[in-house]
């Protein structure tokens, strides 16, 4: 095995260095951030990340765009959040980098940024300090060894009847809390599976005011599940009912090697293999960004990413009506990342990339190999048996970039998929843990969940994602169109009942391309350039958007019409919507999804119906999964995956891998394996 690292280079699209943290960081501290005469307080750094440049100017003169950072950050003898602008400077290469304030204004009254590690950190600290909680673990459980104790932090989803006014969404002064709710388990150690003992207990904590506001819990204490149900490899022999050791018929060592290295190229943040080029992005929100990617110097896509994700859980009961998350805008895909591990998360001969964050002081830290780079053998590629028996085949080869996050319970694995043919794939894999609880009062058996361990309750729930695709096919003026595959009736031109054709329908406006998936139809969307024909059909080149509807992927948001979670979450009751480019427009959800009210992003911006024919188009998709939990599902669970594809559609003259020679196997008249 073998890997490689990344140069200690910043490019402009990759993210900002330690170095220009610490500036910026700086800058703010020394700044009069409030207008008020005495010294402002010390900021609680929430976010401090790359401001990209407007798209016009990176086109125009990417050199020359002057280097920003977008800082958002707190008070903490307040409630008093601000977002702030600075314009990054070297004198030369040997100083180190200085940071001015360019503006700096409060969010206003309620508006929440995303609870950052550092907030999750003092929520947990907030709930084992707080002598109510531990008088209640002891009086029901007899829990006083609070090293014991799990503490899971989620935002705060109030539902449709209390977002408005409810007591725990405000302080006794008037002002609007930052909550946090917390659900508690308990465990035998430090590696024992905590959510095989989930508690009823779920303390609420506000963490301006660093208190308890208030804990849910049923009126007699519930007995703890205590039977053992373990993965670590620690504990595995602890296990009451499932196995105790490892099966005696491991797979065999499988080897993966390159003698001659991999095929692709780095310099900083540029990678090229196979005709493909792009720039590696990362930031704390969205983690992995793609930038600039072409094929064989041709644009297909300017900017693509993952930017927000619903999570919402069916249970109808409290306290589990505001168990929801939005993952990417509550805590931030990358401050939720994972360092990558050489021979199970990465296979093969990797390079990746590191990432740097802030934390809570403003100071940065490094999250090495955030980003893992490497190839993988796909299959065949295409093949065919000439009626002379002469074989012509090629194997398939895959470019992949992929990043880990761990968010509460879930591991989310992330995967971009460059091909040769010209396709890019997006997966999503989903691991971890199940979210569980016990069940409530009255409940002998879950209705809206599943018994997945000895008295332990597993609730279905959802994952939406959405995708932002800036699209630049041959160009950045692009047309979306729908594409259906029609039965066509019976008739002169039918007389035989058989035929069928593709239908296209344009989209050209915002609100007609509100649009749902449609497996009957074999449904895609097609985005075409108008400027550019395909030589071979005559028609624009384009690329299409190819839904994954299959299995559970397919059923959008769940959640009524009239609940909290779909005014939040509107974006995902749509399988795609359609943009005019706007620099600002980049959350579907909203620029702060914590204790927000809904409306905000995708909905919001739609309302105009804007054009959207030959225009600077940006592709929002949204998809996901729907989870049933399976006992199999427990105590981890086997990866799921849903995503999405991007194909080649008469952007070529013909299959672009022709020109792929055949393997040295191929060559060489093949490896002859054992016969007996």
């Amino acid at each position: 095995m073998q890997q490689t690292s990344s140069q200690n280079r910043r490019e402009e699209k990759f993210g900002l260095g330690a170095a220009e943290i610490t500036a910026v960081a700086t800058a703010i501290k020394e700044s009069d951030y409030d207008g008020k005469p005495e010294p402002p307080a010390v900021p609680r750094f929430n976010v401090i990340t790359l401001a990209e440049p407007a798209k016009a100017d990176l086109l125009e003169a990417p050199l020359l765009c002057p280097r920003k950072a977008q800082v958002i950050f707190m008070v903490s003898e307040s409630t008093a959040a601000y977002e702030a602008l600075t314009e990054i400077t070297t004198a030369s290469g040997r100083d180190p980098p200085v940071a001015s304030v360019v503006s700096c204004e409060p969010l206003g009254q309620g508006i929440q940024p995303l609870l950052s590690p550092g907030d999750c950190d003092l929520a947990e600290k907030i709930v084992k300090l707080d002598a109510g909680v531990a008088k209640l673990l002891q009086e029901r459980y007899g829990v006083t060894d609070l090293d014991l104790l799990v503490i899971d932090p989620w935002s705060y989803h109030a539902t449709v009847d209390d977002r408005s006014a409810t007591p725990l969404g405000w302080r006794d002064d008037g002002l609007p809390a930052r909550l946090a709710q917390t659900f508690l388990y308990i465990r035998d150690d430090a590696d024992d599976n905590h959510n095989a003992h989930p508690l009823d207990m779920l303390p609420v904590v506000d963490l301006n005011a660093q208190k308890v506001v208030h804990v849910d819990k049923q009126v007699a204490a519930p007995k703890v599940p205590k039977d053992s149900v373990n993965y670590h490899r620690n504990k595995v022999a602890s296990n009451t009912y499932l196995p105790t050791q490892f099966r005696f018929d491991p797979p065999r060592p499988l080897e993966i090697t390159q003698p001659d290295g991999p095929s692709f190229s780095v310099d900083g943040s540029l990678v090229s293999w196979q005709r493909w080029t792009l720039r590696i992005g990362f930031n704390y929100r969205e983690g992995l960004v793609l930038h600039d990617v072409k094929f064989d110097g041709r644009p297909v896509m300017w900017r693509g990413s993952l930017v927000e994700m619903a999570v919402p859980y069916g249970d109808p009961k409290e306290p589990f009506t505001r168990k929801c998350a939005f993952d990417v805008g509550d805590y931030g895909l990358g401050f939720c990342t994972n360092s990558l591990e050489l021979g199970c998360d990465c296979l093969g001969h990797i390079h990746y990339f590191d990432a740097t964050l802030n934390d809570s002081r403003g100071q940065p830290y490094e999250v090495e190999k955030a980003v893992c780079m490497h190839e993988e053998d796909a299959g065949l590629l295409w093949k065919h048996v000439y009626t002379s028996g002469h074989n012509e085949s090629r194997r398939s080869r895959r470019l992949v970039l992929s990043f880990i996050a761990t968010v509460v319970n879930y591991e989310y694995l992330f995967y971009w998929y460059l091909m040769q043919d010209g396709s890019i794939e997006f997966e999503i894999k989903l691991s971890g843990e199940l979210s569980t609880n016990l069940l409530s009062e009255g409940e002998p058996t879950p209705q809206h969940g599943v018994i997945v361990a000895p008295g332990v309750n597993a609730q279905l729930h959802q994952h939406m994602f959405c995708a932002r695709l800036d699209m630049s096919v041959d160009g950045h003026k692009n047309t979306v169109k729908e594409a259906d595959v029609v039965r066509v009736p019976r008739g002169e031109d039918n007389p035989a009942g058989n035929a069928f054709r593709a239908q296209y329908t344009p989209l050209v406006t915002e609100k007609q391309a509100q649009r749902e998936a449609n497996p009957r139809a074999a449904r895609s969307w097609l985005i075409q350039n108008p400027s550019s024909i395909n030589p071979i059909n005559g028609k624009p080149v384009a690329y299409k958007l190819v839904p994954q509807t299959f299995g559970p992927t397919h059923p959008l948001l769940m959640t009524g019409e009239d609940s909290a979670v779909t005014a939040r979450g509107e974006f995902a009751t749509k399988a795609l919507w359609v943009t005019p480019h706007r620099d600002d427009e980049r959350w579907p959800a909203g620029d702060f999804t914590v204790q927000s009210t809904g409306g905000e992003g995708l909905p919001a911006w739609t309302k105009h119906d804007r054009n959207v024919e030959d225009e600077d188009v940006v592709l929002w998709h949204s998809f996901g999964l729907l989870h049933v939990p399976r006992v199999e599902d427990f105590p981890v669970m086997p990866c799921e995956s849903t995503g999405f594809t991007l194909k080649p559609d008469g952007f070529f003259s013909g299959n672009p891998t022709i020109d792929l020679a055949p393997s040295a196997e191929q060559r060489a008249g093949g490896v002859q394996g054992p016969t007996g």
